[in-house]
């Protein structure tokens, strides 16, 4: 599947933080609103099948098909970046600087959120007949899942929150490697296995990703669930993506840019 070697995708992962710092705002904001959007049409595809079939293995098994879409098409999501970018700041590539990246973080946080919410209008209306029939099965398993995953925390106060927050930085370790595995081949076939293994992991465990969760929770408030934007906030949205930022950059982008690129003096025997 013609492999990279590890300091051979390294050095493109840096390449690409860069890329993306110098992109156009236009560019970037159009590249994440694709990505949140079919990442959330992939989510709503998943809870579907969970649905339909009883069996959330299924579901989780062919979630990673959106993930696979976004990144053969080029475009980023906010999960990415959170690893990608740094690299370039921390390679000292000329003009990268903290400003340019946390710039990036938004212009991405923007898209992606655009583009979910835009899945979660469009999946309520088709759902509801234009918001004039009860949701069925699928609908009513969206906002439960909303409630379980905000309210569900908050009655754990701050050991709830924490658990969102980990929960989010294991979320991420697992993406963020599917961002690499985009990298680690030349081949579609090749990266299309090297990105699906750690996605299919962490949606069947469950953990939190940022902007799939941009999409769960409006599309849950459209669908009747009981719990307000204010608890989907703070009890679910800002723990995660800091997790995502946590997870992503310290148990990926920093452990490979550490060992592949600024590799330590070999010991003398």
């Amino acid at each position: 599947m013609s492999y990279l070697v590890p300091s051979e995708f390294v050095t493109k992962m840096v390449d690409a933080g860069e890329s993306k710092i110098y992109m156009a705002t236009r560019d970037t904001l159009i590249r994440a609103y694709m990505a949140g959007a079919i990442l959330a049409l992939a989510a709503a595809m998943a809870v579907t099948i969970t649905v339909q079939t009883g069996n959330p293995l299924i579901g989780a098994l062919l979630f990673p098909v959106g993930f696979c879409m976004l990144y053969l098409m080029g475009f980023d999501l906010l999960t990415g970046v959170f690893m990608l970018t740094p690299l370039a700041l921390l390679d000292r590539r000329p003009g990268v600087t903290t400003n340019r990246v946390l710039k990036n973080w938004g212009l991405v946080f923007l898209g992606n959120f655009a583009g979910a919410l835009t899945v979660a209008f469009m999946m309520s209306f088709i759902l509801t007949y234009g918001f004039n029939t009860e949701p069925g099965a699928v609908g009513e398993k969206l906002a439960a899942i909303g409630e379980s995953r905000t309210l569900g925390y908050a009655e754990y106060g701050l050991a709830g929150w924490i658990t969102i927050f980990i929960r989010g930085m294991l979320c991420n370790w697992m993406v963020s490697m599917g961002v690499v595995g985009a990298m680690v081949s030349t081949t579609v076939s090749g990266k299309v296995i090297a990105m699906w293994m750690p996605i299919f992991l962490f949606f069947y465990m469950g953990f939190e990703h940022s902007v799939v969760n941009m999409f769960l929770f409006p599309c849950a408030m459209l669908m009747g669930g009981d719990f307000s934007v204010a608890d989907y906030f703070i009890w679910n949205e800002i723990p995660t993506a800091l997790g995502n930022l946590v997870g992503g950059l310290a148990f990926t982008g920093l452990t490979l840019y550490t060992t592949h690129v600024r590799t330590a003096p070999k010991r003398s025997l």
